[in-house]
């Protein structure tokens, strides 16, 4: 995956237009969010998108945690320093922090399978609304406000026992969701998505190498409506089917 297509880089600063960033969400992880609608005046940086930039500059740690601490907007500056210690952040000029990282254990620079891990975690992120979300919302007796829905990116973090693949457990490394709940907390609910890590072993079978979750905060809690869910579901896929129809953005999944 060529990242210089979703971003331009000018020595330790990146900054990610409109297009760009709504090109890697609809591309490469399949989120029709209108967010990430390039002509969207509430337009920002898919969260993936920069989970991806991380991991490509940094490389890929055996522990690393994510922790959004604001939306990027078109065009924002980000500095990508040079970093030893086992944190970092990426930040605007000013000194504003957009994402905060730990990382522990040995590091790889192996493209192949930064990729390969890159490319299965945004294509499961990118699809938890409606298919993972609509379900667990359900479940709860809740949803979020249809006329202005609020979904925020909060975490992910993953944890790997093994860096050294083989080609083919590289080509076959596969992840799946694991586990999924809602802790609602009056009009908040706080979702955590669990996955799992697995590649071929030469035997047969298959190996578990990691596992990892996501973490999403959902604002304005009321009661579901399955007519209403129904309506946004559909309005949804029809907007993807289309391409960019008008939708009320869920802000902040990204």
């Amino acid at each position: 995956m060529d990242l210089d297509e979703y971003c331009l880089r000018q020595d330790d600063l990146i900054r990610i237009s409109a297009e760009q960033g709504s090109r890697f969400a609809k591309l490469v992880a399949g989120d029709f969010n209108p967010i990430h609608d390039a002509d969207s005046k509430r337009f920002c940086v898919p969260g993936d998108l920069l989970f991806a930039l991380v991991l490509n500059h940094y490389g890929l740690s055996e522990q690393m945690q994510f922790r959004f601490r604001g939306m990027v907007a078109a065009d924002q500056p980000l500095v990508f320093a040079a970093v030893e210690g086992p944190e970092l952040s990426i930040a605007g000029p000013e000194g504003r922090v957009y994402l905060e990282v730990e990382r522990k254990g040995a590091t790889s620079r192996h493209a192949e399978l930064i990729e390969a891990l890159t490319r299965r975690y945004v294509a499961f992120s990118g699809h938890n609304f409606p298919h993972v979300l609509q379900p667990l919302l359900e479940r709860h007796g809740v949803m979020f406000n249809p006329e202005r829905p609020l979904i925020i990116y909060d975490s992910m973090g993953f944890s790997l026992s093994r860096l050294a693949l083989t080609p083919e457990q590289t080509e076959g490394l596969a992840l799946t969701l694991a586990h999924s709940e809602l802790a609602v907390q009056g009009k908040r609910g706080v979702v955590t998505l669990e996955f799992r890590l697995d590649v071929p072993e030469p035997g047969g079978g298959r190996a578990t190498v990691g596992q990892g979750s996501k973490r999403l905060v959902v604002s304005s809690l009321r009661d579901y409506d399955a007519r209403r869910m129904d309506e946004i579901i559909a309005e949804f896929n029809r907007r993807k089917a289309a391409g960019h129809r008008p939708l009320p953005a869920l802000a902040g999944l990204d």
